[in-house]
């Protein structure tokens, strides 16, 4: 095997844009996601290092040393990110020529030609799954035979490699956490609405939902749900259980962890951290049935991270959410029922949106109430169906996608309609947080929650400041 690092490279200060991320950009509240798609292929080679550097708040000084001991670099990158990403393996280059550099993520997965031409420091390019094609790197093959590969043959052209074959066992893959205790410090990752410290991994690839905006199941994961067993996932998590016994909470972070193809398994996995006395979490559409929801609430689920999109049913239709505000309003009104805790996420900005459907989703959010939001702005990223009607409608210049977040890496409105402006979008979203939270009951509710520890109050004091700052920024 190759000395190989796996490298998030600084970038923006607080910036989440790590391969675990699906929101590429400071957030409102520092919030960090681990690095599981950079993890998984470390998992595969051995003797390799993973270096996350935001959240470990790592400068390319810090990181520079180890250019010298490595054989190969593989940089997780983002559209945001991409420039900066670029420069850092220049700058590796440069400190030594011999090294191997390549690049992953969906940004090169759907551009591996233009990633290649945009710098001689990048040697390669793994498309779409990547794990083994990474490994098959690191083991010293032939890059004209490796499946999945986008390269640069010794006379300097571009040479894009048959597509490889996507995982179907995803119990072949071996687990990430052991690299996660190896190689981070995962006091150094939080959640505003997980325990600290957490631990998110993934459970299965893929995303049988089509929404237009979602990038990952457009450019990396596909559209078919591959799942690990269910005996292979709470094998892992006995494995964080005895050897990282300060975890207080696990996210599975599938797209859909409860796709409704997938019911039966999502039961035995929750019978199984009932039994294992594990408290955890995980990504669910708003169309759960009530009899699995329960089965996840006594079995130690503790809350559920909803993609409510948008409140008008017309813009649901639009971006193919596969979901009617009735059934979200029907499923939420179920956990609350049940006791289950909901981070909502909402986006502005959707086809479709307008003065009078922003309102309506306002209104919407307040109404069912989750007990925590985020609220994003739509972001058209290369490779998803959003970019494309963007562009072909005029709602996005082509080479635009690059300002999705500003210099400080806070995301930007980057699609305006004629009736609409990217300005109006913008300010709408301070709007809605305001709305949200500014209101007696819901700031009684919070302070309730503050109430119940100290650890509880520091947390949510320390948020709060930020949250503030964000707001003060935003309106500026």
């Amino acid at each position: 095997m190759m000395k190989t690092l796996f490298l998030q490279a600084p970038s923006f200060d607080g910036f989440d844009g790590g391969a675990g991320a699906r929101y590429q950009a400071r957030r409102e509240i520092q919030s960090f996601w681990y690095p599981t798609w950079l993890a998984q292929p470390a998992a595969l080679v051995a003797g390799s290092t993973l270096i996350d550097a935001p959240p470990h708040r790592l400068k390319f000084q810090d990181i520079a040393p180890h250019a010298a001991k490595q054989e190969l670099v593989v940089l997780h990158t983002s559209t945001p990110s991409f420039s900066s990403d670029v420069r850092t393996a220049e700058a590796l280059k440069a400190l030594n020529p011999n090294l191997k550099i390549g690049m992953i993520g969906a940004k090169v997965a759907v551009e591996p030609d233009a990633t290649l031409k945009a710098s001689n420091a990048i040697d390669f390019v793994a498309r779409n799954e990547f794990d083994f094609t990474i490994r098959d790197v690191a083991e010293g093959r032939d890059f004209g035979r490796i499946a999945g590969l986008s390269w640069r043959n010794g006379e300097g052209a571009v040479v894009h490699n048959e597509d490889r074959a996507v995982l179907e066992n995803m119990d072949e893959l071996p687990f990430v956490t052991p690299v996660y205790k190896r190689d981070l410090v995962i006091e150094n990752y939080f959640i505003g609405y997980l325990k600290h410290p957490y631990v998110s991994f993934y459970t299965g690839r893929g995303c049988r939902s089509k929404c237009t905006f979602c990038l990952w199941p457009q450019t990396v994961g596909g559209h078919r749900y591959r799942v690990r067993s269910a005996e292979n996932v709470l094998a892992e998590v006995r494995w964080i259980k005895e050897n990282m016994p300060e975890v207080k909470e696990i996210m599975f972070d599938d797209d859909t962890f409860t796709d409704t193809s997938n019911l039966p398994r999502v039961e035995a996995i929750a019978r199984g951290m009932g039994e294992l006395g594990m408290t955890w979490s995980c990504n669910a559409k708003a169309n759960v049935p009530y009899k699995t929801l329960k089965v996840m609430k006594d079995h130690g689920l503790r809350l559920l991270l909803v993609g409510y999109e948008s409140g008008d049913d017309q813009i649901l239709l639009n971006i193919k959410k596969g979901l009617r505000t009735d059934i979200a309003r029907r499923f939420t009104e179920d956990c609350r029922k049940l006791g289950i805790m909901i981070h909502g996420t909402f986006i502005l900005g959707l086809p479709g949106e307008t003065k009078e459907t922003i309102e309506s989703t306002i209104e919407f959010a307040k109404e069912i109430n989750p007990h925590t939001i985020q609220v994003s702005l739509a972001a058209p990223y290369p490779g998803t169906t959003l970019y494309k009607q963007a562009v072909d409608n005029g709602w996005l210049q082509e080479n635009d996608a690059v300002n999705l977040v500003n210099d400080k890496g806070v995301q930007l409105a980057a699609i305006s309609y004629p009736h609409l402006s990217k300005e109006e979008i913008f300010h709408s979203m301070e709007v809605f947080y305001k709305r949200f939270y500014f209101r007696p009951s819901k700031i009684w509710e919070i302070v309730k929650e503050m109430l119940t520890s100290w650890d509880m109050m520091t947390r949510r004091l320390r948020e709060g400041v930020e949250f503030f700052r964000f707001l003060r920024a935003h309106e500026a």
